[in-house]
């Protein structure tokens, strides 16, 4: 009975201790913010943001979820060591000419805060794609 008391204090408080923290005393995104450009309608668009685990113990991406479906993410699975990068990959379908800005919230196992990277970028016509290769 001791045992199961103790254990069940420690479990406590150990809860208590993550739930003080916030994920960004451990995890640091290189950037926030990624801006896609001009990208030609109907070419998907995939760029990567990385996270890097300052803390001292390891880091797991629990979820990662876009705003819309017209975003795609595939996320580091394994929990990611002290000291090591994990990555969000996130891809824009561009498949309406728009201006947008999208968001993804990342949640990372062990902590109730949610932390938002964000894409954006325009979606242009073929043919202005084409006139923009060509001034490069």
């Amino acid at each position: 009975m001791k045992k199961i008391i103790l254990s069940v204090l420690a479990l406590l408080i150990v809860s208590i201790s993550f739930a003080q923290q916030k994920s960004t005393d451990v995890a640091v995104f290189t950037t926030d913010v990624v801006d896609m450009g001009k990208i030609p309608v109907g070419i998907p668009k995939t760029v990567t943001f990385t996270v890097k685990n300052v803390g001292k113990a390891p880091l797991i991406i629990e979820t990662v979820t876009p705003t819309c479906g017209c975003t795609t993410k595939e996320f580091t699975q394994e929990p990611i060591m002290p000291g090591k990068m994990g990555k969000i990959v996130a891809t824009y379908d561009a498949a309406s000419v728009q201006s947008f800005e999208k968001q993804l919230t990342v949640k990372f196992a062990g902590f109730s805060d949610m932390r938002m990277i964000n894409i954006k970028g325009e979606v242009v016509t073929v043919e202005e794609a084409e006139k923009m290769k060509k001034k490069s």
